[in-house]
């Protein structure tokens, strides 16, 4: 190919360096205010240090995942912050379902074009989100990537770690029959299912109707569609960890991608069938909603969504009304919904 006659700029093939950097100037104090004990250096460095402390023999527990196509509807309603702080409560509770307490996170935030109000917004969200739960933003990155993201979609992923003491792992291997397995409420979808959820209740066409949408109110919705979409994602981690100093807990399943079926079958050992009631939980409007306007099988719907519960604890015979009285006295909303029985190794739920 022939050589261009003037100087080509990265910012004229789409990468404009200096709006991040003062996307980054405008959030670093939100950053730093994130910062607990264990966070060493000024956050400008190449990686992120962190000095792990009251540890005998710690073990580090980590987590990787994104918001997924709950951004679009955070975008969509001018709320990016929303999907920045839901990656802080997802990743907190991916790593406390090994008994880990959360310390630091890395996020990546990543769009085609870098809008400074919309990517400040999510790092601002995950910054608050992290300042609220103890944890430590350590550092992340921001890409501009023309040709490899759509216009006007973004992207943000969190890396959580934690610690715990080697001889405390929870790793389901206690599970027995005759163990309770008790929910904790969730808030809506968090951060699952959206893709199915969007092709329901919203339209396909220009921004305008997807917000004259998301502003409706549905029959049996009580609440905007807006509201119902964009509830956070719950963070649990702390009432888990006061939860384990009086309760043993057998393991604990964060019911993301998979539904209920998909997440507590990974924490159960062979010889072990979980069983749960539907019956004893009250599923969220906005799943019933769903699933009446999509016409979707139960049985699609269960392994979709949480249905109403964000996280799965299986305790001893006999510990599951402690434990439930226990988690509303930390704010949380639980119900004893299933029980543990002998059998193929699974998930099944009754009516």
């Amino acid at each position: 190919m022939p050589a261009s006659s003037r100087s080509l700029t990265y910012r004229e093939t789409g990468v404009d360096i200096a709006a991040k950097e003062e996307i980054l100037a405008g959030v670093r104090a939100r950053i730093r205010a994130t910062h607990r004990e264990g966070t060493l250096g000024t956050g400008g460095e190449f990686g992120g240090l962190f000095r792990l402390t009251g540890y005998r023999d710690p073990v580090i527990v980590s987590s990787i995942d994104g918001v997924g196509t709950k951004t679009r509807v955070a975008l969509w309603a001018g709320r990016p912050a929303r999907a920045g702080a839901d990656i802080v409560a997802h990743g907190a509770n991916d790593v406390v379902c090994q008994g880990a307490a959360p310390l630091f996170m890395l996020d990546y935030v990543a769009s085609s074009s870098l809008d400074p109000a919309v990517v400040s917004g999510a790092i601002e969200g995950i910054a608050e989100a992290c300042a609220a739960q103890g944890i430590t933003l350590l550092g992340g990155e921001t890409a501009e990537m023309p040709g490899v993201y759509a216009r006007g979609e973004l992207d943000i992923v969190g890396c959580t770690v934690g610690a715990v003491e080697r001889g405390e792992i929870i790793t389901g291997a206690e599970i027995r029959p005759g163990d309770a397995v008790v929910g904790l409420a969730s808030d809506g979808l968090h951060t699952n299912g959206y893709t199915l959820a969007r092709a329901v209740l919203l339209p396909r066409g220009p921004r305008d109707a997807v917000r004259r949408a998301l502003a409706r109110k549905l029959p049996g919705l009580g609440e905007t569609v807006e509201e119902a979409l964009l509830r956070p994602h719950r963070p649990y981690a702390r009432s888990v960890l006061g939860l384990r100093r009086r309760v043993a807990l057998h393991g604990i399943a964060h019911v993301t991608g998979g539904g209920l079926p998909g997440n507590l079958v990974r924490v159960l050992p062979d010889g072990c069938h979980a069983v749960l009631t539907r019956s004893r939980w009250p599923v969220p409007p906005v799943f019933t909603v769903i699933q009446r306007r999509g016409r979707i099988a139960d049985e699609e719907m269960f392994r979709t969504f949480n249905m109403g519960l964000g996280l799965l604890l299986v305790v001893p015979r006999g510990s599951s009304a402690a434990a439930v009285r226990l988690l509303e006295s930390a704010g949380e909303r639980a119900w004893a919904v299933g029980e543990i029985v002998s059998g193929t190794r699974g998930v099944e739920i009754r009516a």
